[in-house]
């Protein structure tokens, strides 16, 4: 078995980290067996070097590895590509197509960012990790293969199977082992060394002097969240080595190349609200909430005073604002407003007579005035004569009034209010 030092010196892998060390170590291990492996790490941690680690250690070496970009697929061809398709089995399909699974038989796939495969794709990985078969796109005959797969992620797994992105049962079946590889904010002795190496790559490729920083460049370089990993710094390396004429590169010069934030890099992220975020949110609920509750009860308050003293001067002069605010800016019709829909919605569907909305104005309906003797033209008269009669037969029923007098309840009501009955 190679050792660790070996193994990074034959992959291009630059770092003396305990955890990266760790990784590597698990890699070597594993790969002799068929073991599946699930690699997890932030993006730009370079997590496509433990599956070429895993497969180049392995009886597999000599057969085929293919990496694929589960995330770079279209939703709509991705099982065909993974599974090949039958001629005529889609729009665009003039001929069989092998998919990867069958292509890599007896050799390694790499499925990177799995987690974005389709829930229907990820039902097809799963018989593929249970048992080796698959289906062709629009065929009925079942296949073999005998494929390692080595699968990575830079997405929390868990918080997808709780989201129901991420069939559970496949996440087991993936992560027999799993290999972490730590982030480049953790590996801080790393940093220095992978920027000297950078460096140097870039300056025989670019046929120039390898620049060179300064204590306080050091400095700032370790102390930096690199959210964007190794791919990050070999970024800032590269800007460096091409666009500055001084090969010695000082703390002010490399601060230009740090963004002040990192945030919008690819990495394994936490997309939930946090706590600040939930409880102003609250807060604003709950103020809504305890507003429209105070309104309420000043509503029912003007509902009772209303229903007790009537259309009363000092029921429009205490609750003048609440009206106002309900109603409309101009205090008189918002008041008249608030009386007629106060009176419109208690307005009885049977047996309620005049005498219980009104108790106190009982001589209102004792009709004392004499009918004149003579007979009157007056349309106004007779409009009043007739609703009055109609009432006393019906004992101060209004809706058997007005059916009587062919108009609807509610215009009946407004006569009686405007006769003042």
């Amino acid at each position: 078995m190679e050792s660790i030092q070996a193994i990074k010196q034959r992959f291009g892998i630059i770092g003396n980290d305990p955890k990266l060390n760790r990784s590597i170590e698990k890699a070597i291990q594993v790969a002799p067996t068929d073991i599946s492996v699930l690699v997890t790490g932030e993006s730009g941690v370079g997590k496509e070097s433990i599956p070429k680690i895993i497969h180049q250690l392995s009886h597999r070496k000599h057969g085929k590895y293919i990496a694929v970009n589960c995330g770079a697929i279209p939703e709509g061809t991705i099982d065909s590509e993974l599974f090949g398709h039958e001629k005529g089995a889609f729009t665009g399909a003039t001929s069989t197509r092998s998919g990867y699974f069958e292509v890599a038989d007896e050799g390694t796939i790499f499925l990177d960012e799995v987690g974005e495969l389709p829930l229907t794709t990820q039902v097809r990985l799963l018989r593929v990790l249970e048992n080796g078969e698959f289906i062709k796109v629009g065929s009925s005959k079942v296949q073999k293969t005998n494929v390692r797969i080595v699968a990575a992620t830079n997405i929390n797994m868990f918080e997808a199977i709780k989201k129901e992105k991420f069939r559970e049962d496949l996440y087991y079946r993936l992560s027999t082992v799993e290999i972490n590889l730590p982030p480049l904010r953790d590996r801080k002795d790393d940093i220095h060394l992978l920027f000297r190496k950078f460096a140097s790559d870039f300056a025989l490729k670019y046929k120039m002097p390898t620049v060179k920083l300064t204590d306080d460049a050091i400095s700032l370089l370790v102390k930096y969240r690199w959210n964007g990993n190794i791919r990050q710094l070999r970024n800032v390396a590269e800007q460096v080595s091409v666009l500055e004429q001084d090969r010695t590169i000082n703390g002010n010069t490399i601060q230009n190349y740090l963004p002040n934030t990192g945030s919008n890099l690819p990495a394994i992220v936490n997309t939930s609200k946090s706590e600040s975020d939930f409880s102003s949110e609250r807060e604003i609920l709950y103020k809504v909430l305890f507003d429209m509750k105070g309104d309420l009860s000043d509503l029912k308050k003007l509902t009772m005073e209303l229903m007790k003293k009537g259309s009363n001067s000092d029921v429009q002069k205490d609750n003048e604002h609440l009206i106002q605010k309900i109603y409309g800016e101009d205090k008189d019709e918002a008041f008249e407003a608030a009386v007629e829909d106060l009176e419109i919605l208690s307005i009885p569907e049977h047996k309620e007579t005049i005498e219980e909305i009104e108790p106190e104005t009982e001589d209102k309906y004792h009709f004392a005035e004499e009918i004149e003797e003579e007979e009157t033209l007056s349309l106004h008269d007779k409009e009043l004569e007739l609703i009055k009669k109609s009432l006393e037969r019906h004992s101060g029923k209004r809706k058997l009034a007005a059916a009587e007098l062919g108009i609807s309840e509610r215009t009946l009501y407004r006569k009686i209010k405007q006769f003042d009955l």
